[in-house]
């Protein structure tokens, strides 16, 4: 199930990927965008060719499917009549690639009546792609490498556990939730999907997000491959989120980790939102 599907996202990633490089090499201008919570965010033309590429290439071999790209127009009415919905970031963690520290990655996600059924997260410069879709595992190809079967650890004691933490966009939130569960380890890195990727590659445990920035684009596609690989994402009290709604932000923040641990971390977050004061988020009217 969904082999063509898996297969021209494979090629648009890639392709994407290439385009980056070529970008990536040259002069890197940034310029200011606003977001959907009307904050100002990053965008380059590598962001936008990127787009057109995987989005052209889509709309080619599934003309009948509804799209959502970070940098393109959203018509929320055209896209929720529509079973099938790709979801895609061109660059997730464009601060990383505008710096030049390697943490960005191409995603593709593509979700059915608001599930997450594939995923395709690809780093360009370190050359992993991970793939997953419904059913059929969650896959690691590295440097040119056969593909590799991905499953995240069973660990369940927080001590053990080293979590995946932003290296862009750090919170005083992050300082308490690491005092809150103790966990052993912190790796700090760019990008929703290269964070994932620590988790299903078990170099990581859990990443918790308290933010409401994040949007359908960062997680869809890191969403299917994750629990392919015997995980969990979901916000921070433990809902799955839903892509088939108009308000594509993620209000109520992320958590992914191994599923055995997924209900104790999110039963052990209770206490600290309660305190901090982050309480459940409705999605907004579009």
């Amino acid at each position: 199930m969904f082999e063509k599907e898996l297969e021209i996202a494979l090629i648009l990633a890639r392709s994407a990927g290439k385009t980056i490089l070529e970008h990536y090499a040259l002069e890197i201008i940034a310029e200011e965008k606003f977001g959907l919570d009307n904050l100002s965010e990053p965008v380059t033309a590598a962001d936008r060719a990127a787009s057109r590429i995987i989005v052209d290439g889509l709309l080619a071999a599934f003309p009948h499917d509804g799209i959502l790209s970070e940098e393109e127009i959203d018509l929320p009415d055209t896209r929720l009549a529509k079973k099938r919905v790709w979801v895609i970031d061109p660059i997730d963690g464009t601060w990383g690639f505008v710096k030049r520290d390697g943490d960005f990655a191409v995603q593709i996600g593509l979700a059915i009546d608001g599930e997450p059924v594939l995923g395709v997260v690809f780093v360009p410069l370190a050359d992993k792609l991970f793939y997953a879709t419904r059913g059929g595992g969650a896959y690691l190809a590295a440097n040119g490498g056969a593909p590799e079967r991905l499953t995240t650890s069973d660990i369940t004691d927080f001590h053990s556990m080293s979590v995946a933490v932003s290296r862009n966009h750090p919170s005083p939130g992050t300082k308490l939730v690491n005092e809150l569960f103790g966990f052993a380890a912190e790796i700090q890195r760019g990008s929703v999907g290269i964070k994932v990727g620590l988790i299903v590659e078990k170099e990581c445990d859990v990443y918790i997000n308290l933010s409401p920035r994040s949007k359908f684009w960062d997680t869809c596609g890191p969403q299917a491959i994750i629990e392919e690989a015997g995980g969990r994402l979901t916000n921070i009290f433990g809902e799955d989120i839903k892509y088939d709604i108009s308000d594509v932000q993620n209000h109520n923040g992320i958590v992914a980790s191994n599923k055995a641990a997924h209900s104790l971390i999110i039963q052990k977050l209770r206490p600290l939102l309660n305190e901090i004061g982050r309480h459940k988020l409705k999605a907004k009217a579009v």
